[in-house]
């Protein structure tokens, strides 16, 4: 996908969390562009002093490491665009803040870039991604060193990503913020439950899960609206959208702790969750997954919207058994969506034993992860 829209675009723009491997996929689809790290501060001092005198001394290609220091560079590059020979897949860039990145973009390159977003390692990738170790590359290459490279990783994110964007006078109560959210994964967001224990506002809560958000550190899952004649929750899911960075969070260093832990299954229904929108973005899709709750306690995991506008309809389950009552759900949501429905899904843990998977229920089928990714990238 990246190689083709660098084929119809003058400009790629690669986003997604730090250290997901934007740049080291860049420069090696590119080998011979000039790499130029925009986190270097003499580098964005020459930028801000003279940003014309700044491009005209590099020759494209050119890969721009996080953009998103530099902004106002976007525009000049626009220019060199429009006045110079259209050239395709001359200025690459990456970035790890998608929010403001996104909106450089839209002001200054509309039309002329093609954005794609890389995520961490899916299981459809790599059979090395599962939950306790996530999908960071750094992290599946060197397993051993896990605990490290997460610790590391936060206080570099705190450092740098959170900073940038705005002004957490308090970090460690930052970092006991994000320990308190791994606690809630796979929970209804609620803003005053997290404010309460930390001693902040809720519109301070409300502003570190923007930052999260942008960042790309959290996921959150909307719920689905229809006229159902019911009362539904309003309030979105809120997981962390890798589930090694959870474990982490959370205390657990073993698969054996895993297995004991209480966060089991909403550890395993976000990692679901992320390989869902992992599947879209590498397809180039827009990124939508919703959950439906309603007043009366009817609730579904997840609502995928697929290509024929039906919406499938998906049961996490971290069981490696799955048994009757786990569809429940799932046909009393088909009954309300009627026609929307598609598939019905028991997505489970895969078992050791070769046991043949077959319907649970009328319509409903149990797929183990592997399965489930695959169908995710089929077309139907």
């Amino acid at each position: 996908m990246l190689l083709d829209a660098a084929r119809h675009f003058p400009a790629v723009v690669v986003t997604g969390p730090r250290r997901a491997g934007k740049t080291t996929l860049l420069r090696r689809l590119f080998p011979k562009a000039r790499y130029v790290l925009l986190e270097d501060p003499d580098i964005q001092a020459r930028v801000r002093s003279d940003p014309r005198a700044f491009l005209d001394a590099l020759r494209p290609p050119v890969v721009f490491d996080e953009i998103q220091n530099t902004p106002e560079l976007l525009a000049y590059v626009r220019t060199v665009i429009d006045t110079g020979p259209r050239r395709m897949g001359q200025w690459l860039s990456t970035g790890s803040q998608e929010a403001p990145l996104m909106q450089g973009i839209s002001e200054s390159m509309a039309g002329r870039a093609a954005i794609l977003q890389l995520l961490p390692f899916s299981l459809a990738e790599t059979k090395k991604v599962n939950l306790l170790h996530g999908g960071f590359p750094e992290v599946l290459a060197r397993p051993k060193a896990r605990s490290l490279w997460f610790a590391s990783y936060l206080q570099t994110y705190l450092e740098r990503d959170v900073r940038a964007i705005t002004n957490v006078r308090d970090l460690a109560t930052f970092r006991r913020f994000l320990a308190l959210l791994a606690s809630r994964h796979g929970q209804i967001l609620n803003k005053t439950d997290l404010a309460a224990p930390l001693g902040v506002t809720v519109p301070t809560i409300g502003d570190w899960l923007h930052i999260l958000e942008i960042t790309g550190q959290v996921i959150l899952v909307p719920p689905y609206f229809e006229n159902f004649g019911k009362r539904l929750v309003k309030s979105p899911k809120v997981y962390l959208g890798d589930s090694g960075l959870a474990c982490y969070l959370l205390g657990l260093t073993s698969s054996a702790e895993l297995e004991r832990s209480p966060f089991l299954g909403p550890l395993f229904e976000g990692f679901v969750a992320a390989e869902i929108l992992k599947s879209q973005a590498d397809r180039g899709m827009r990124k939508e997954l919703y959950y439906f709750r309603d007043q009366q306690g009817l609730e579904v995991d997840f609502l995928v919207p697929r290509p024929n506008a039906k919406l499938w309809l998906v049961e996490a389950k971290a069981a490696k058994t799955v048994r009757p009552p786990m569809a429940s759900p799932l046909t009393s949501l088909q009954r309300a969506l009627q026609k929307r429905a598609g598939r019905l899904i028991v997505v489970h843990r895969k078992s050791r034993l070769q046991v043949p998977t077959a319907a649970i229920a009328s319509g409903v089928e149990a797929l183990d992860l592997e399965q489930f990714v695959g169908e995710l990238l089929a077309t139907r």
